[in-house]
């Protein structure tokens, strides 16, 4: 006959035997996974036996989670460590293991983020992942409006030579972003755009270019401009040939031109998918690629926006650039494209990008765009459209 111990009452969401439960819960990030929580000793560890797991030396359970950590697709590789057992959880939450994290071990999405999901970036930040310092502080810096403590997140991992944290950091000092109009430091810019370039950065290479063709903050160099935007071009096909030669893939069918455009949902007035199948980005060379992996804390930054309904009422815009994410920090931030009015960014390397990609197709010349309060507008400054972009195409 059952009794009340509990044995014979299935608990809720989970499906229990004689000496495991599977329950479901989720991570810090939001997503379900499936746990198997023993509550009860096995007969040879309850008659006094060893356990072999507690014999293991903790620095080569330590090696094991760095490499875990390091490689992880999604949180919940990581996070199910974390409520295996008492030993692991705090083996796993090692300032060794932590610094070693991969971006995707914290890519927590903007709907599911929570206190948990902010005290573990920050625990990663605090250990050294320049990683979680960038991301930590672009979420900051952009959504919680910290512009201190994010600015000062992504100067750590600059520091650390994390090339997008020095050409996130060029942005804001282009724009101004997080103050005035007034606090703009084109110098700065350029110098710490020319830094991630230095790095291999692709968007720091086109942007650095475009100011030297401009003479923006920088000498006017027309030649050396357009060497940096040939290299920023062979950089991004290098790079997508090395992924799909790891991955197995066939390029050939890149290696022609495509002139048919690449068009992508819109689901939101001011927001576009980050994703898409591919694109010409390369089309100086001819070539059509997929387009390039969205980094966690840019898809962070657009679904936050999205979430949050663009900030009705506001005025402010998200950059165009699909992949890009960051959103203005003061009205009319970013500068419109000066031919249509109707799409706007946060950089010249953004501008140049969505061209390729989707706007050559869309870009439809008018007379003058208005604000809510119908005076014309152009934001910060208008960039310049689609003769200039079609210049170095």
């Amino acid at each position: 006959m059952k009794t009340r111990r509990g044995l014979c009452y299935p608990r809720v969401g989970g499906v229990c035997s004689e000496n495991t439960s599977v329950m479901k819960r989720k991570d810090f990030a939001g997503e379900r996974f499936s746990c198997r929580k023993r509550y009860r000793k096995s007969p040879e560890i309850a008659a006094g036996g060893s356990d072999f797991f507690d014999s293991l030396p903790d620095d080569l359970v330590i090696s094991i989670l760095c490499k875990l950590s390091s490689s992880a697709s999604c949180p919940s590789d990581f996070t199910n460590v974390l409520i295996t057992c008492k030993r692991l959880k705090g083996l796993a939450l090692h300032s060794l293991v932590l610094s070693k994290a991969s971006q995707k071990t914290f890519a927590v999405k903007a709907k599911n983020w929570s206190e948990s999901a902010h005290r573990f970036l920050k625990q990663c930040a605090d250990a050294g992942n320049v990683e979680a310092c960038y991301t930590l502080g672009m979420i900051r810096f952009y959504c919680l409006q910290n512009r201190g403590s994010g600015a000062s997140l992504m100067a750590k991992a600059a520091i650390n030579s994390h090339a997008p944290a020095l050409y996130s950091l060029a942005v804001i000092q282009f724009n101004g972003s997080g103050g005035s109009k007034n606090d703009k430091d084109l110098r700065a810019g350029v110098a710490l755009c020319a830094r991630a370039a230095f790095l291999g950065h692709i968007d720091a290479l086109r942007e650095l270019g475009h100011c030297l063709q401009d003479g923006y903050g920088v000498r006017q160099n027309i030649a050396e401009g357009r060497r940096f935007l040939v290299q920023a071009n062979t950089r991004e096909l290098a790079a997508v040939l090395s992924s799909a030669a790891a991955s197995g893939f066939s390029t050939r069918h890149w290696l022609t031109w495509n002139p048919l455009p690449h068009p992508h949902p819109h689901p939101h007035p001011q927001v576009r998918h980050l994703t898409g199948s591919g694109c010409p980005l390369l089309s100086d060379f001819g070539c059509n690629v997929p387009a390039p992996e969205v980094h966690p804390a840019s898809q962070f930054l657009a679904d936050w926006f999205v979430a949050r309904g663009g900030s009705p009422g506001s005025g402010l815009r998200l950059c165009s650039h699909l992949g890009c994410g960051r959103p203005e920090t003061r009205r009319h931030e970013f500068r419109r494209c000066s031919v249509c009015g109707g799409v706007n960014y946060c950089s010249r390397a953004c501008q140049a990008l969505d061209w390729k990609l989707r706007h050559k197709a869309e870009c439809a010349p008018v007379e003058r765009w208005l604000d809510e309060d119908g005076e014309a507008i152009g934001g910060d400054g208008a960039v310049d459209g689609a003769d200039d972009i079609m210049a170095d195409s």
